[in-house]
């Protein structure tokens, strides 16, 4: 699973954020299931920036959020994101001189059911 939060941090607050996404991206490594993270910076629009992570499963980064450090230095971070879609499954991958395809963690029904609903069945 792989986790974007863009951000619009004014020039001036640059370093501040940068602290702070530190201690986030401290936070999210200490946890299970955690694979990697960055924080990133736009080479074109210097208020534009980017925290990346990536997790074995949409559980582990799920069950992450309910951690304390990372209530306290994560989540208001987020909070501070634009408001979009920030969570994706891994369909495909490049790493080094290798590609993966990636598959769908998604239950069948995910586009259909809500909460409640009763679950479908593999068969």
């Amino acid at each position: 699973m792989l986790v974007i939060s863009r951000f619009d941090v004014p020039e001036a607050d640059g370093e501040g954020f940068l602290e702070r996404a530190r201690a986030a991206l401290a936070a999210f490594a200490a946890r299970p299931g955690f694979v990697r993270g960055r924080i990133g910076r736009s080479a074109d629009v210097p208020t534009a920036w980017a925290l990346t992570t990536e997790w074995e499963s949409v559980g582990s980064f799920r069950r992450a959020l309910s951690d304390f450090d990372v209530k306290v230095h994560a989540s208001t971070l987020l909070a501070e994101s634009s408001d979009e879609p920030s969570a994706f499954e891994v369909m495909g991958s490049w790493d080094g001189p290798v590609e993966t395809a990636g598959r769908t963690d998604r239950a069948l029904d995910a586009d259909t059911t809500r909460v409640g609903d009763r679950p479908v069945t593999r068969g």
